[in-house]
């Protein structure tokens, strides 16, 4: 990734982490917004992510960061466009009509977690120049890269730079709401506030249990090998022939709730009652440490 140019447009939370992810990694980053003030703050938003990927690697940042104003200056000569305008259908088509009249050979990667890239490509000229490139949140930190196109070289290069930011990229076949991980994280959530809703467990109980039970398993194996183990030597064929009724009898069990006053009522509180005082910025610095010593292991366990 040395030397290679890449141009973050939209400076918030998710283009901040993608600029210090990509300097760090030895890339020359034009970072663009059309506001002033997000220009001005990057450095700061970015310092955080910086020091804590030296963290992580031990190494210190290799690239160089370029902020500007002009869209045309960011846009020149750069291998991958990584768009991070807000979640607007017509904010996003609007900037990519910019794009075109600027540059027609490079990737437009958009990091959009909620539109699909249907929502998206039909209003571009050449609709294989955008993809979809969804991280999860820290991207610094969690290496996740949701990808979709239908360009499969296109696809192919973007990728290819995002290994060489130590991220991982997972490819759909076909484009969806929420991607991946968020459909898988959604359903989680839901059975989450169902089990709140029907006075199952409170918020404390039900994130213990997860961050204790399951979340520490997945942190290292994903939910189909998982339930490969469970079946012993047979693996997932002996799983599904012994255990598959009793998963369809819990899929079945599983809740639909509704965000109600009373249920918004028990989350609130039962977050409150979790956090124990704890204002955000320590919540996120708790996240975050803890983040960085799961990624350390799972570097040094040659799992990443």
């Amino acid at each position: 990734m040395q030397d290679t140019k890449i141009a973050i447009l939209g400076l918030g939370l998710i283009g901040a982490a993608w600029a210090a992810l990509f300097v760090h990694h030895g890339a020359q980053v034009a970072a663009w917004d059309p506001e002033a003030a997000a220009r001005e703050g990057l450095a700061d938003r970015m310092a955080t992510p910086l020091r804590q990927l030296e963290q992580i690697t031990g190494q210190p940042a290799r690239g160089r960061l370029t902020v500007t104003g002009d869209l045309a200056a960011a846009l020149d000569g750069a291998a991958l466009i990584q768009e991070n305008a807000p979640e607007s259908i017509p904010l996003k088509q609007a900037l990519y009509a910019q794009i075109e009249a600027l540059t027609e050979a490079t990737t437009i990667a958009s990091s959009a977690s909620a539109l699909c890239w249907t929502d998206l490509a039909p209003s571009l000229r050449d609709p294989a120049q955008l993809i979809t490139a969804h991280p999860f949140n820290p991207p610094h930190l969690v290496p996740l890269v949701e990808s979709y196109g239908t360009d499969p070289a296109r696809l192919n290069g973007a990728e290819a730079i995002y290994r060489a930011a130590g991220r991982v990229p997972v490819r759909l076949t076909k484009p969806a709401t929420g991607h991946i991980a968020n459909r898988l994280a959604s359903a989680l959530w839901r059975e989450a506030v169902h089990l709140v809703a029907e006075g199952i467990a409170d918020v404390p109980a039900v994130d213990a249990a997860l961050v204790h039970g399951p979340g520490l398993r997945w942190s290292v194996m994903g939910a189909h090998m998982a339930y490969h183990l469970g079946g012993g030597p047979g693996g997932m064929a002996a799983y599904l022939d012994h255990l598959g009724p009793s998963q369809e009898r819990r899929w079945a069990d599983l809740g639909t709730p509704s965000l109600t006053p009373g249920v918004r009522a028990a989350l609130t509180a039962g977050i409150a009652a979790e956090a124990d005082g704890r204002d955000i910025p320590t919540l996120e610095h708790t996240r975050d440490a803890a983040l960085i010593a799961v990624l350390r292991a799972r570097t040094s366990s040659g799992h990443l």
